[in-house]
């Protein structure tokens, strides 16, 4: 990466932490509904924390996605910092108990779809370099591939459903997002940080 050493491990140690951030929503998320609903409340607050550290390890690689793509990096990073806040807006909505747990998890899965347009238009600005690892730019392009499917959630939030059981058929779609988020993204986001520079802060060669 173009970045200097010291900026890198910053920002490694960035994605490094959204990687363990979203392991810890999933466990969260497990222990709601197998231990105590209160769980969920704690979840909530890590979903809006990976929009928010998604979108500082987006500025953090601005200068190095806008020397290969100047326009797609500007549209990208306009995308990332909505979809922070889409993600902070899902959870104040159910922390708060303005909304039911599904017009909020719109939001939220909005945010993250954002969240993955960047991500696909960072990784597809490096492909056929070697600033990256191509099999991290290759999975990152299908992680955020994945994730985008949550704009399919986009009507649910102009139509205000907050109703599973009136929710059309095509909505339960917009889930599937999720799977990016919870399964994909993190192990992209740690791949990520222990190639930007983590393991440099350890005397090791980075990739």
């Amino acid at each position: 990466m173009t970045t200097n050493r010291f900026s890198a491990t910053i920002f490694g140690w960035v994605a490094i932490l959204i990687g363990v951030s979203v392991i810890l929503a999933v466990i969260l998320l497990t222990l709601m509904y197998t231990v105590n609903p209160s769980f969920g409340k704690v979840n909530d607050v890590f979903n809006s924390v990976i929009g928010i550290l998604s979108m500082i390890l987006a500025w953090g690689m601005y200068a190095e996605h806008h020397a290969k793509s100047p326009l797609m990096s500007q549209i990208a990073l306009a995308l990332v910092t909505v979809g922070a806040v889409f993600t902070i807006i899902g959870s104040i909505l159910i922390i708060y108990d303005f909304t039911s747990f599904l017009l909020a998890g719109w939001y939220s899965g909005v945010g993250n779809a954002l969240i993955g347009l960047w991500l696909v238009a960072f990784c597809y600005s490096l492909s056929h370099t070697d600033r990256l690892l191509q099999n991290l730019v290759i999975f990152g392009i299908v992680t955020g591939a994945f994730m985008a499917v949550g704009l399919l959630g986009i009507p649910g939030i102009f139509a205000g459903i907050d109703n599973i059981e009136s929710m059309p058929w095509y909505l339960y779609v917009a889930f599937f997002g999720w799977l990016g988020t919870y399964i994909l993204f993190p192990i992209w986001a740690i791949w990520l940080g222990r190639n930007l520079g983590v393991r440099s802060h350890y005397g090791k060669n980075q990739s």
